[in-house]
């Protein structure tokens, strides 16, 4: 990474983030497979779930309106999973170390990589929101509840890169970064993404309507196609900020420890 800053003079913060910024877009990019199979295997199981099993869930034929919030927030997983191994190959291939040699501060690394995972995902949200809309999927959505919509999902893949970013961080390898990150991606399945929550066992629909998944679709669904939301939407921001909070937390004690700044 060629950074063009004097050595003997600190970099300004916007200008040391910009660069990182920078790094992690041009990471991104050269990551092809990765970015192809984060958009595609959303897009996949939106097909498989249209088309297969949506007849036998739903044989009235909509279906789709209904499993489009939850495959949004698969996308985001899928998305936001690469954060982990990428913050984790930075912590382990030495080049924090030869970031603190140079005047900027080495924590902008993972700000970087924080912002892109942020825009790609946000990107490639729009591609399967696109592809849904050719599947069948409509909406009684006016501006308003498309602009809220758009603000939980945003929110919502924050709250995931930053704790894919912690995991990223704790992870001794990036091996491990990817095993651990792909636990996380069960959670939608153990939510209202596929299914109503009422038809699950008593102890796995406690479980649904108890964790961070389920109030977050359940307010994107009622947005986008009028269901009740009652107060999912307050259940959704308090779990992504908490989540953001303690990522954030998280992120800052791991990096101290780990690039020695005790």
């Amino acid at each position: 990474m060629n950074i063009s800053i004097n050595p003997s003079k600190k970099a300004s913060f916007g200008a040391a983030h910009l660069a990182f910024i920078g790094r992690s877009l041009r990471l991104s990019l050269r990551d092809v497979e990765a970015l192809i199979m984060a958009l595609l295997l959303p897009i996949l199981l939106m097909l498989l779930f249209t088309y297969v099993f949506g007849g036998a869930l739903d044989a009235s034929g909509n279906y789709v309106n209904y499993v489009v919030p939850g495959i949004i927030l698969l996308c985001a997983g899928f998305g936001s999973a690469g954060t982990a191994v990428s913050v984790a190959q930075d912590m382990t291939n030495g080049i924090i170390d030869r970031f603190r040699t140079m005047p900027v501060s080495s924590s902008g690394v993972i700000f970087g990589h924080i912002i892109v995972s942020l825009v790609r995902n946000l990107l490639a949200t729009l591609v399967v929101i696109g592809v849904a809309f050719i599947v069948g999927f409509r909406t009684t959505a006016n501006v308003l509840e498309w602009i809220g919509a758009l603000a939980i999902i945003l929110l919502f893949i924050l709250a995931l890169t930053w704790l894919y970013a912690a995991i990223g961080l704790v992870a001794g390898s990036a091996s491990a970064a990817n095993g651990y990150g792909f636990i996380l991606l069960f959670l939608p399945y153990l939510s209202s993404a596929f299914v109503p929550t009422e038809t699950m066992p008593d102890g796995l629909q406690w479980i649904a309507n108890h964790q961070p998944i389920t109030p977050v679709i359940e307010t994107i669904r009622g947005l986008l196609t009028g269901t009740p939301i009652g107060n999912q939407v307050w259940w959704a921001i308090g779990w992504c900020v908490l989540i953001i909070l303690i990522s954030l937390v998280w992120s800052i004690r791991a990096f101290q420890r780990k690039a020695g700044r005790r």
